[in-house]
């Protein structure tokens, strides 16, 4: 007779999400699994239907005895406190992160909690799978999952399974939560990497499989994914102070890019026009890389590539380069568990 399989909590910190809350939520719902689950939005204060969304969700799945979805307040709407407070409202031993404009694949839930038990990890996560909406948005995918924009990072390239420095969004095992006391609210971008670097260094395991795969729908406009990648960056480098050792040359590659064609702009203006070969360079190195990023794109979505391309390199380096240290002197001075161990809550093994 096989084990049951453990209750699962799912954890959502939204904010603005009307375009994509509903469908997130349905694809969580409809998860090829047999356990317990529910799912907690943590709202922040939106502009839009979101609460209203997440309103009728609630009633909807009031008499789900197996899925049903209840809200948290998160009044601050930074994403490392809507965390840890639908941490603290949930109540299972598996806790799985979903974004608001993430889409879970059938089975995501099922594998992870198999891969939680086969590996012992505290921590399995897979592939950002960015998918667009319109040609814009499918630029930007093909960007993020590219290597001339990412790099080698695992969790938007693909890869082969096994440990990692860090996982898209997330399953863990809630004790590590725990642990860990949380999210570091301090960290308003890369709170993810930060928490697995602190799991990590306690021994714990973080785990990669590319059978784990979430549909994330990319920032709508060149504005808005230049404010995210610049966010990362400034975050970023918050990490390496903050953690001595974190950092690699796949980090400093956008700063180093920055500077080199800021570099060969003064330079061409003001003593050479030989110095113009850099940023010239640069433009016909993310040009000619977009042509296999694309393939299969129709041609509108294929080129606005390297425009995507240019605004998360530059924006990430400009982010990473004027990130302020007072940053990382006030995520030390903070530091506090946020999410403590609840007696109360269930405890069922990792099993199926």
């Amino acid at each position: 007779m096989p084990t049951q399989q453990p209750a699962v909590s799912v954890i959502m910190p939204v904010l603005n999400e009307e375009r994509h809350l509903r469908d997130s939520v349905r694809h969580i719902l409809a998860q090829d699994y047999a356990g317990e689950m529910e799912v907690v939005i943590a709202l922040g204060p939106s502009t839009d239907r979101t609460d209203e969304i997440a309103a009728e969700l609630v009633r909807e799945t009031a008499s789900d005895a197996r899925a049903r979805v209840h809200t948290v307040p998160n009044p601050t709407g930074r994403t490392p406190a809507a965390l840890n407070a639908a941490i603290k409202a949930s109540r299972h031993p598996i806790v799985v992160r979903v974004d608001g404009h993430g889409m879970l694949s059938p089975n995501y839930i099922a594998n992870a909690v198999r891969l939680l038990e086969e590996t012992g990890a505290q921590n399995v996560g897979g592939i950002m799978h960015a998918e667009g909406e319109n040609a814009w948005e499918d630029a930007v995918a093909a960007a993020m999952t590219s290597k001339i924009g990412v790099g080698n990072a695992a969790f938007h390239t693909g890869g082969q399974a096994g440990p990692a420095d860090t996982v898209y969004l997330g399953v863990f095992r809630r004790e590590a939560l725990e642990q860990q006391g949380g999210y570091n609210e301090e960290f308003i971008r890369a709170q993810d990497w930060e928490l697995n670097f602190r799991i990590r260094e306690a021994g714990g395991l973080i785990w990669f499989s590319p059978e784990l795969k979430v549909q994330y729908r990319p920032r709508p406009s060149v504005k808005a994914l230049a404010k995210q990648y610049k966010d990362y960056g400034r975050w970023r480098h918050v990490v390496a102070r903050y953690h001595r050792g974190s950092i690699n040359l796949r980090y400093l590659a956008p700063p180093a890019a920055v500077c080199a064609i800021a570099a060969g702009l003064v330079l061409g203006a003001a003593v050479t026009p030989w110095a113009f070969a850099v940023p010239a360079g640069y433009l016909a190195a993310i040009t000619a890389g977009s042509v296999p990023a694309g393939k299969g794109l129709p041609l509108k979505a294929r080129a606005q590539i390297p425009v995507a391309l240019a605004t998360m390199h530059m924006s990430w380096g400009f982010g990473f380069l004027t990130s302020p240290r007072s940053l990382a002197a006030k995520v030390i001075a903070s530091r506090r568990p946020a999410v403590q161990a609840d007696p109360a809550a269930g405890r069922a093994d990792v099993r199926q």
